[in-house]
């Protein structure tokens, strides 16, 4: 028999469970907040630790408290605490009423809190199988379907370009979607992330570079697009700086498995051969404990490392 805890969600059926909009979802994965850790077919699918987080996260956000100041302190427990790498499931949070602090038996993070409150795993645990068991049988709904047809604002303009960035045969409209989306908050650096990966895709590397360094202009901490940065900076022979982002990645985000890998890449070039077997280490280790298939380059890496390539 297989537990609530056993079963694999996609963005529809979290979506009913944690009762957020499957658009605010996608949002929050792709601006890398906070999203689902594992993959399918292709397709990203969250495990049921992945709902105990993202719960969290939407208890914090719905406390008045920014993404950005939530993801800040996730980063800095996972420093500090590499075997924890899902601080939210794993850790007590507390709060004085403006800021967030994560406590770990003596450590606390950011502030020390006056509060504390608890996330109801096991009504999140029944709410996840009586979800499971209605989608068993029938499709769940499209939560994006019931959202207005005339989008206003930053964030319903991002998720229609998220939906139309599924489609190869809408990049236009994405891209319109996403300047829109800017229009509306230019704080927004997920849709210069977002911008820019559609410009490397039509070949147009010299503006995909300029949406990368506009996102980390505005959001220094994200690694996406850090890490598409640091890319395009080794493809054009800035080997030095783009081992310089990627350490950057790999340092705000450890479990960030491709970034090792590409780090390991770029060092080699640059003559450190013992610092990058280091990161394909790493990349080894991480790709290793995915329940997912491994990466194709998986096997490239252990060859690296035994001198065959």
């Amino acid at each position: 028999m297989t537990t609530a805890i056993e079963r694999e969600y996609g963005f529809s059926a979290a979506a009913r469970i944690l009762g957020v909009s499957e658009s605010k979802l996608r949002y929050w994965s792709q601006s890398g907040f906070i999203g689902p850790s594992l993959r399918r077919a292709g397709r990203q699918v969250y495990s049921f630790q992945d709902l105990v987080s993202v719960r969290a996260a939407k208890e914090l956000v719905d406390r008045g408290f920014q993404p950005a100041s939530i993801r800040k302190a996730l980063e800095q427990v996972r420093m500090k605490l590499p075997s924890v790498d899902r601080p939210l499931d794993k850790l007590r949070v507390a709060w004085d009423g403006s800021s967030l602090s994560l406590v770990d038996g003596g450590v606390t993070f950011e502030v020390s809190g006056q509060r504390r409150f608890d996330f109801g795993l096991s009504e999140l645990a029944d709410r996840a199988a009586e979800i499971s068991a209605l989608t068993g049988t029938s499709r769940a709904p499209n939560a994006t379907a019931a959202e207005p047809i005339a989008p206003l604002g930053a964030y319903q303009w991002f998720s229609r370009g998220l939906d139309k960035e599924a489609l190869p045969e809408e990049a236009a409209a994405a891209e319109e979607c996403y300047r829109k989306a800017l229009e509306s908050d230019p704080g927004l650096a997920a849709a210069h992330t977002n911008l820019g990966g559609l410009a490397y895709r039509r070949g147009d590397v010299a503006r995909a570079r300029t949406e990368f360094e506009a996102a980390l202009s505005l959001d220094p901490e994200q690694p996406e697009a850090r890490y598409n940065l640091a890319s395009i900076l080794y493809q054009q022979g800035e080997i030095e700086r783009a081992a310089s982002e990627l350490r950057r990645v790999v340092q705000q985000s450890p479990w960030f498995a491709d970034a090792h890998y590409n780090l390991a890449t770029a060092l080699e070039k640059l003559g450190s051969k013992h610092q990058a077997a280091d990161h394909l280490h790493r990349y080894i280790d991480l790709e290793s404990q995915k329940p997912a298939a491994p990466s194709p380059w998986l096997k490239e890496a252990q060859a690296r490392l035994a001198g065959r390539v």
